[in-house]
């Protein structure tokens, strides 16, 4: 056999490469470190991301590798360098939040990154069994670290379910995998297309449906978002950040490139089945987040509208729309971890006392800390969409390409949820600026570990609102090819 024909290029795989070696190298350090130093790995992998973070930017390439399996392009670099940001402000703040909840151990680390190769691989795929490989990588990852916080039954419950529907959803993501793979006759994205040209047939249509409901579960689309709220409840608080931002991530990357490639021919079947579950997001993740009086399942059903507005960008199918897409994950990746970056510091339930759980928690934080609760306020804007900052530059991003491409219904809820959503942001914002602070609530002042990530995010979040034009050039740019 001509290998010549697999163009093997291990070059086209150095951030993965570098990332399991990283994680290698923390596994080994580990044995020689005394339980009281295990911070120093969270020191190592930062370091460690921080120089493959130019590598993984600049691996870019237009020929898939080993065997048509694998492609790295623009578009992978482009949430690979999203997947490494994610995971060092992940560890940043992990580093302190392990020493206050008593669970420091060093296999936190080097989980962390193997999640993170999971979700590179992903990005990266262009055949069928290389996305399921990478995306079980991803999510055995998350299981252990769901399940961290051992002697917490939040934690505990949170990772049976997340475990259960997990298995249940990769079985359906499989079975819908394999529904294409018997109308294509190939698991390679390019030759699915080339081979299904313009015939769909009901076995096609039902392997679009698995697959859909399969990602939906992933990106916590409703309704397969039950996992959601008591998972990012019960898991360690800087995980639930990276889960809900690398995994959601993730599993858009990989969705848009599979459909985007291996299924162009068929984007009015898919994109119909789409719009109901986008607009069913939106609508159900604002109106439920509204009732919601503790901080982390607030977010949580936050994000599930965030996930419903991303999915219109999706739907739209062109460079704007899609482009839409990939500005608005690394919009999101900087006010969502400045949000949980907060809440992490603040959050304990050390002791068995919780703490700083409720959004009423939050009362008067603006006295005692200003500049924390100021940074809030801007997180949570920006969530809700508020110029100028980014998160309204990424709303009207999508929400603008659709109503070009003339979804004005699907845009007009866009524009409903969003108004919905101002209002549980607000009433955060009002509890900590209108409100007097509890007699004897100690509110504890940011280490340096969480100065720093809190300083990046505010900075990204306000500069992606006020100067967007270059990023969203990079986003139109990376997806490009997908419509030539």
């Amino acid at each position: 056999m001509d290998l010549s024909i697999l163009n093997i290029s291990f070059a086209s795989i150095m951030p993965e490469i570098l990332t399991t070696a990283l994680a290698a190298v923390l596994l080994v350090v580990d044995f020689f470190l005394a339980p009281r130093n295990k911070s120093a790995l969270g020191y190592l992998a930062i370091i460690g991301l921080l120089l493959i973070l130019p590598v993984a930017a600049m691996t870019a390439g237009t020929t898939p590798t080993f065997g048509g399996t694998v492609i790295f392009d623009a578009f992978s670099a482009y949430f690979n360098v999203i997947f490494i940001i994610a995971a060092v402000f992940t560890i940043f703040i992990s580093m302190d939040y392990l020493k206050k909840t008593g669970i420091q151990r060093g296999e936190y680390y080097h989980i962390i990154l193997f999640a993170t190769v999971g979700m590179m691989v992903m990005a990266s795929a262009n055949d069928l069994i290389t996305l399921y490989v990478g995306l079980e990588l991803m999510a055995l990852s998350f299981y252990i670290l769901v399940a961290f916080r051992v002697g917490s039954s939040r934690s505990v419950e949170g990772a049976l379910k997340y475990f259960v529907l997990g298995a249940l959803s990769s079985g359906i993501l499989l079975y819908g995998i394999s529904f294409a793979y018997g109308a294509s006759g190939s698991t390679n994205f390019n030759e699915i297309a080339a081979r299904l040209a313009t015939t769909a047939g009901p076995f096609l249509l039902l392997g679009f449906i698995l697959i859909i409901v399969g990602f939906g579960f992933k990106v916590a689309a409703f309704p397969f978002h039950v996992w959601a709220p008591d998972v990012y409840e019960g898991a360690p608080t800087p995980i639930t950040a990276l889960l809900s931002i690398g995994s959601k991530a993730a599993a858009l990357a990989v969705f848009l490139r599979l459909f985007m490639v291996a299924f162009p021919a068929f984007h009015v079947q898919w994109a119909g089945i789409l719009w109901m579950v986008a607009a069913a997001t939106m609508i159900f993740g604002s109106v439920v987040a509204i009732s919601q009086k503790n901080m982390v399942r607030m977010l949580a059903y936050s994000s599930i509208a965030h996930a419903g507005i991303i999915l219109i960008g999706f739907i739209v199918y062109n460079d704007l729309g899609t482009g839409g897409v990939l500005y608005y994950m690394l919009v999101y990746l900087f006010m969502n971890m400045g949000a949980f970056v907060i809440v992490t510091h603040l959050r304990s339930d050390a002791g068995g006392v919780r703490k700083w759980e409720l959004v009423s928690d939050y009362r008067g934080l603006a006295s005692s800390r200003p500049v924390l609760a100021l940074l809030m306020a801007l997180f949570l804007f920006s969530l809700a969409g508020i110029p100028p900052t980014g998160g309204f530059a990424a709303k009207f991003f999508v929400l603008s390409a659709a109503v070009s491409a003339k979804y004005y219904w699907l845009a007009a809820i866009g524009v409903v949820s969003t108004v919905i959503s101002l209002f549980f942001y607000a009433r955060v914002v009002f509890y900590m600026f209108m409100k007097e602070p509890e007699a004897g609530i100690e509110v504890p002042k940011p280490g340096v570990c969480y100065s720093v990530v809190l300083f990046c995010t505010a900075v990204g979040t306000v500069l992606l609102g006020i100067y967007p034009t270059p990023f969203i050039d990079m986003a139109i740019k990376a997806v490009k090819p997908f419509f030539m």
